[in-house]
């Protein structure tokens, strides 16, 4: 009868042996499944790749072989070696006055960045109406680029602009704006500030929401004032948001177009307004120098990547961390 009783096994050797079970059973589906998971995430991950090859790297590798060339862009291709880096850098005036007009407008910069921050500080407080002001700062953001371009060069105009008519209304006669030497980069700079202020001012927002709030009742304990509760804790603690602003704003800033193409189509008076994008573009486009467009292209890609490389050495230099 003693050899008849059930044995006792224990709970772990019935879960390894239901785990066998049904690795056994299920192990060759399990393993289509994932071949199959595998194949459609590396799909997945090869269209930005293909994207990237087919619109980004093969086209700039193009761009630098035919910045050695006579090229028109429809026949063959003439190497020609450095024969179009020479023109630009010593014989092309334009070129540099363009460059020197692209740094000027880049002035806007610092003046965004500074009157978002403070409006950002601004709408940060519980004040009455804060998120109408938010949306309305952040319109021109969203706005088409053309649009706005139209409406800034109507605004500008020297006949019936209406800046010039709120002028009028306190005795100021004011200029041609874009057929004025003297006029025609700071009214463009006043423009791309004002399309841009939402953008930087809801970054600095969010990054202002983030610093503890610790930090500031430390401060009051210490008897510091609202200036350097401002100095040396907001600041510093939105320095990365104003590094990345820095950055893509000059980046943008280099690429300046639609809006000189639209407000002063000729360049402005005497090409004081052209950029050096915009004289690429009529190199490449009304000329047909695409070999010439090209160098200028190849020139253009390193002055921003020399600009930005010195950006981050000098933001590695200066950053810090906090425990």
């Amino acid at each position: 009868m003693a050899g008849n009783q059930p044995q006792m096994v224990d709970s772990k050797t019935i879960k390894q042996a239901f785990k066998r079970g049904k690795n056994k059973k299920n192990g060759k589906n399990s393993g289509e499944l994932f071949k199959h998971e595998n194949r459609v995430a590396l799909l997945f991950v090869l269209a930005p790749i293909i994207g990237f090859l087919l619109f980004s790297l093969v086209p700039l590798l193009i761009s630098v072989y035919a910045s050695f060339t006579n090229w028109n862009g429809l026949r063959q291709m003439t190497f020609v070696g450095l024969d179009n880096y020479k023109n630009l850098l010593f014989h092309d005036a334009y070129f540099w006055k363009t460059l020197f007009n692209t740094f000027f407008l880049m002035i806007g910069i610092p003046i965004g960045l500074a009157l978002s921050f403070f409006l950002a500080m601004g709408l940060n407080r519980k004040i009455m109406g804060r998120s109408t002001f938010r949306v309305i700062y952040y319109i021109p953001v969203v706005s088409s680029l053309a649009a706005v371009s139209i409406l800034w060069q109507w605004a500008y105009n020297g006949d019936f602009g209406l800046v010039n008519q709120a002028l009028a209304l306190i005795g100021i006669n004011g200029p041609n704006w874009l057929q004025n030497v003297n006029t025609v980069k700071p009214a463009i700079i006043i423009m791309t500030v004002w399309k841009g202020l939402g953008q930087s001012m809801l970054l600095y927002l969010a990054a202002l929401q983030s610093v503890p709030k610790s930090f500031y009742e430390a401060a009051d304990l210490d008897g510091a004032n609202a200036f350097q509760r401002t100095r040396y804790i907001t600041w510093p603690m939105v320095k990365p948001v104003t590094f990345f602003l820095i950055i893509t704003n000059i980046i943008g800033g280099a690429q300046m177009f639609t809006e000189i193409d639209i407000m002063t189509p000729n360049g402005g008076p005497m090409y004081s307004s052209a950029t050096v994008v915009w004289y690429l573009w009529q190199q490449a486009f009304n000329h047909w120098k695409m070999g010439y467009a090209s160098a200028m292209a190849v020139l253009l890609g390193i002055l921003i990547f020399v600009i930005t490389a010195i950006q981050f050495y000098v933001n590695n230099k200066t950053s810090y961390e906090i425990d």
